[in-house]
C-alpha cells in the first residue's frame, strides 16, 4: 500500500491482504499485470479490482440469506398444504358420518340434526379453503420475490460493478465452459483480447472520473457487439475479453474490426464542461481454438496478438495468424 501511495482506507487494506494471502487467483492475476503494464497501481484501479474481485465474495452471504428464506418460505407452504389435506380429511369423515347417521334415521329431529351437522362442517371447510387460497396466494408472491432477489444477487456475483459486462471470474468460467461444449460439439470458438490505447495518459490528463466514463462507453458498444451466447467481458483495468462460440476465426476478425471502427468513431465530450476530449481507439488480438487448448494457452495467444497490434502502432486489430515463431508465447504458456 505504501509503494503504491493507496490511501489506507479499510476495503484496500483487505484487498492487498486477500493479495498477499494468495486464495483468489484472479485478484493476484490482475494486481500482477497491473504492476507489470504501470509499475504502481493507483486508487481508481485499486477501487475498481476491490469492486470486481473482493466485493463479490460478500455476495455469497446476501445468497445464502435469499436460499435461506426461500427454503423457510417453501417450508411453511408444504406444512400449510399438509394441514389442509387434514382439514379435507376430516370434512371427509364428517360427510361419511352424516351419510351413515341418515341411513340409520327414523325421525324428522335426527335428519335435521345431521343436517345443520353437514352445513356447519361446510361452512367450516369454506372458511379454510378461503385462508388456504389467501395464504397460498401471498406465498406465491412472496416466493416470486425471493426468485427476483436471487437473480438480482447473481446477476451481481457476475457482473463488473462499471462496466455492466461480464466480470473477470464470469470470464473465466464461461471460457473453460464453452471450449468444452464448443469441442465437443466441434464447433470453432475465437477470443478477441482487447484494451483501451494509451489509457493511463488518458487518465492522467484528464482524471479518473472521466476515465470511469470512457470505460463505460466501451462496455456499452461491447454489449451491443455481443449477440447470442457471447460474452462480453472486462478482463481488468482497461482490458476487455470477448468469447465467441460457434464463430471462424475470420468472423472474429469482422467483428473485431467492427468494435474497433465504432469505438474510434465516438467523439468524447466532458459533461461537466461540455470540453472535447477527442477520440479514443482500441487494439485486438484474436487468438482461435485448437485441438489442444486450454483457457490460458488461448488468452496468452489472443494477448500475444494484442501485444503485435500494440507494437505496430496500435489502434488494429491482430490475428494469432499474423504472430511469427518468436511472437507466440511459450509452449508452456500456449
Amino acid at each position: 500500500m505504501k509503494k503504491n501511495e493507496n490511501p489506507a482506507y479499510p476495503r484496500n487494506y483487505e484487498l492487498w491482504y486477500t493479495y498477499s494471502a494468495g486464495y483468489n487467483r484472479e485478484l493476484n492475476q490482475a494486481i500482477n499485470a497491473a504492476l507489470d503494464r504501470h509499475g504502481v497501481i493507483d486508487s481508481a484501479t485499486l477501487d475498481r479490482f476491490y469492486d470486481e474481485f473482493v466485493s463479490p465474495l460478500n455476495l455469497s452471504d446476501r445468497l445464502g440469506d435469499v436460499s435461506d428464506k426461500m427454503a423457510e418460505e417453501i417450508a411453511e407452504l408444504l406444512t400449510r398444504i399438509e394441514e389442509s389435506s387434514g382439514t379435507v380429511g376430516e370434512y371427509g369423515r364428517e360427510l361419511n358420518e352424516a351419510a351413515d347417521t341418515l341411513s340409520k334415521s327414523s325421525s324428522a329431529e335426527q335428519t335435521k340434526a345431521v343436517v345443520k351437522r353437514v352445513l356447519s362442517a361446510t361452512r367450516s371447510m369454506e372458511e379454510r379453503n378461503a385462508d388456504l387460497e389467501k395464504q397460498l396466494k401471498e406465498s406465491r408472491q412472496q416466493i416470486t420475490d425471493l426468485q427476483d432477489n436471487l437473480e438480482a444477487v447473481r446477476t451481481e456475483t457476475i457482473t463488473d460493478v462499471l462496466t455492466g459486462l461480464a466480470n473477470r471470474r464470469h470470464f473465466d468460467q464461461s471460457l473453460e465452459r464453452l471450449m468444452s461444449s464448443e469441442r465437443q460439439e466441434g464447433n470453432d470458438l475465437c477470443l478477441i483480447m482487447c484494451d483501451i490505447d494509451h489509457f493511463k495518459r488518458f487518465n492522467d490528463t484528464y482524471g479518473h472520473q472521466t476515465g470511469d466514463q470512457v470505460l463505460k462507453l466501451v462496455g456499452a458498444t461491447l454489449k451491443q457487439t455481443a449477440k447470442g451466447r457471447d460474452i462480453a467481458a472486462r478482463y481488468g483495468g482497461e482490458e476487455f475479453g470477448i468469447i465467441l462460440p460457434q464463430t471462424s476465426y475470420d468472423s472474429a476478425c469482422v467483428v473485431a474490426e467492427q468494435i474497433r471502427t465504432a469505438i474510434m468513431k465516438k467523439e468524447l465530450v466532458k459533461r461537466s464542461t461540455g470540453e472535447t476530449l477527442g477520440r479514443i481507439t482500441m487494439s485486438f488480438g484474436i487468438a482461435v481454438m485448437n485441438d489442444s487448448d486450454t483457457p490460458d494457452s488461448m488468452i496468452a495467444r489472443a494477448d500475444a496478438a494484442l501485444y503485435k497490434s500494440k507494437r505496430d502502432g496500435r489502434n488494429r486489430v491482430t490475428g494469432e495468424e499474423a504472430l511469427s515463431k518468436d511472437e507466440m508465447p511459450p509452449a508452456e504458456v500456449a
